[in-house]
């Protein structure tokens, strides 16, 4: 890789953190009552980098955005939670990078991103609910309380990416910025 293309995979790398976490920090929607919020497509620029340049790349934006989440606004009732919550299910979202050259694979690689980060969170909630919020009733209980709680704000926020991503002037324009991103 030329210096040229590694400074440039750079830039639009740390471009699309740096969108994402400012939307993620400051133009969220109100939490959901039980925590949680949807932000306006913080995940697809995280996902864009890995749809971008792959993989490696796309799981290290990713780890980093994680962290940078981790920094601004952490929320923490268990010691696991802070590798689980933060560096994991954030880095999660960088499965994008293994769909970049398939058919359709912003789109795959999103919906593998976001089914990643639910897997950890829904762990880190099993923690929680299992440790701290008293006994409810066995652990399956536990496991529902945590879906239904991550569910609650993944969810909606994946169907409106998807609606979005299925417009097709904004699949033109993605695909313009790629092809700018890789030259």
């Amino acid at each position: 890789m030329s210096k040229r293309s590694t400074a440039k995979t750079l830039v639009f790398s740390a471009a699309a953190v740096a969108l994402a976490t400012v939307i993620a920090t400051v133009l969220k929607l109100p939490s959901l009552p039980f925590g949680g919020s949807i932000t306006l497509f913080s995940m697809l620029f995280i996902c864009l980098v890995g749809y971008w340049y792959g993989p490696a790349v796309g799981l290290t934006a990713s780890v980093s955005f994680g962290i940078l989440q981790f920094i601004t606004g952490p929320y923490i009732v268990h010691p696991l939670q802070v590798l689980l919550d933060y560096p994991l299910a954030f880095g999660a979202l960088g499965l994008s990078g293994f769909f970049h050259n398939r058919k359709h694979g912003l789109l795959l690689g999103y919906i593998a991103g976001v089914a990643g980060r639910f897997f950890f969170h829904e762990i880190s909630g099993f923690i929680f609910y299992t440790e701290y919020a008293g006994n409810l009733k066995g652990d399956l209980l536990a496991v529902w309380a945590s879906t239904a709680y991550n569910l609650s704000y993944l969810l909606p926020e994946m169907l409106i990416t998807i609606i979005l991503l299925a417009l097709r002037p904004v699949e033109k324009a993605l695909a313009r910025v790629k092809q700018l991103a890789a030259e």
